[in-house]
């Protein structure tokens, strides 16, 4: 019983207002960690709160203050009781290294069908280009794509592209970024179309790349088409092929299978992996869309087809050993960390 309610309040306010700005201090920052004694502290003011509203609850007269440590009490007892996820704070840096490198591996069965499909689609471009050369201009919408090949090589290498491009390279490479990373969207996007929209836009990249690959090389110009296409093609493309995979991963959701779980709980299984594929997709076109502007448009005598394939060779290597091997460490110790566990719970 409280002889002095005044006296009571004024006693114990101080506590109060600890608690509060202990919960207030850890709501604005969730990744904040706390030590042992703060949250021993906080326990103890938590406990502390409860009693006083047992104690200050009969007191009709004090509604206002009643209803204030009722409202306190709540809030401490969802903070520390709550059933609430482990907060992790975003780290840019982890994410690409570990998390994008190990959702690719994780789906790779999806990037294995857009691969094929964009191959499929490189044969029959290449296929219908040998058969019959005049068809480049339906299967190559881009005017520079439909002149002759060695009409163009001798034009890049007189300079004539180099004077184009002059100031405006950085305008130019920042229409490729955005212009591809549109098309990767799109790509997935049409996952929504249980996959036949992906599908479709892979098989029509695969023909234009193989329609350009057939030209360039039925008349010799080998070298020019690698260092051409390689520089940004061995991230560019790549980019476009995890697009697609991202697409079809959601299209996987979409569809089911036979034992299928409801639609929202398989869509809820593989947004996380569509959206850190399709964010890495926009970081690698970054790097394509400068690698495009800055490099590949150049060509002999100023900088050699050797240097140009040197240059993408690496690129190509450095990309496949980092989807292959990257945050492959961290997967096999929390494997180790899994087995451990299960194996002491049995002892």
């Amino acid at each position: 019983m409280i002889i002095d309610l005044q006296k009571f309040i004024a006693a114990e306010q101080p506590f109060w207002n600890e608690l509060e700005q202990v919960i207030a201090r850890q709501e604005q920052d969730p990744y904040r960690r706390m030590s042992f004694d703060e949250i021993r502290r906080l326990h103890y003011l938590y406990q502390r709160a409860s009693a006083d509203l047992a104690k200050i609850d009969t007191y009709s007269a004090e509604l206002s203050m009643r209803l204030y440590l009722e409202s306190l009490v709540g809030r401490a007892y969802s903070f520390i009781y709550g059933a609430q996820q482990e907060t992790v704070r975003f780290r840019p840096w982890q994410w690409f290294w570990r998390t994008f490198p190990q959702a690719f591996r994780r789906r790779w069965r999806a990037f294995a069908l857009s691969l094929a499909v964009m191959l499929a689609g490189g044969v029959f471009g290449s296929a219908a280009i040998i058969i019959d050369p005049e068809a480049k201009a339906v299967l190559m919408p881009f005017e520079h794509l439909q002149m002759d090949p060695a009409e163009r090589v001798a034009k890049e290498e007189s300079g004539a592209n180099e004077k184009r491009l002059g100031e405006g390279k950085t305008t130019f490479s920042a229409f490729l970024m955005t212009h591809n990373t549109r098309v990767s969207i799109f790509v997935l996007a049409l996952g929504m179309t249980w996959g036949i929209g992906s599908v479709l836009l892979l098989f029509t990249n695969g023909v234009m790349l193989g329609a350009v690959v057939a030209d360039y090389l039925r008349v010799g110009q080998s070298a020019f088409l690698v260092g051409w296409l390689l520089p940004h093609g061995a991230v560019e493309i790549p980019s476009i092929l995890v697009a697609g995979q991202a697409g079809l991963l959601l299209a996987g959701a979409l569809i089911g299978g036979v034992a299928a779980k409801p639609m929202g709980e398989r869509l809820r299984a593989v947004v996380p992996d569509v959206v850190t594929l399709i964010s890495g997709v926009a970081l690698m076109l970054v790097w394509a869309g400068l690698v495009e502007a800055f490099f590949s448009q150049y060509h002999e005598p100023t900088i050699p087809y050797a240097a140009k394939i040197a240059f993408g060779s690496v690129e190509l290597i450095l990309l496949a050993l980092f989807l292959r091997y990257s945050g492959r460490r961290e997967i096999g110790l929390a494997v180790r960390r899994r087995l451990l566990g299960r194996w002491r719970k049995r002892q």
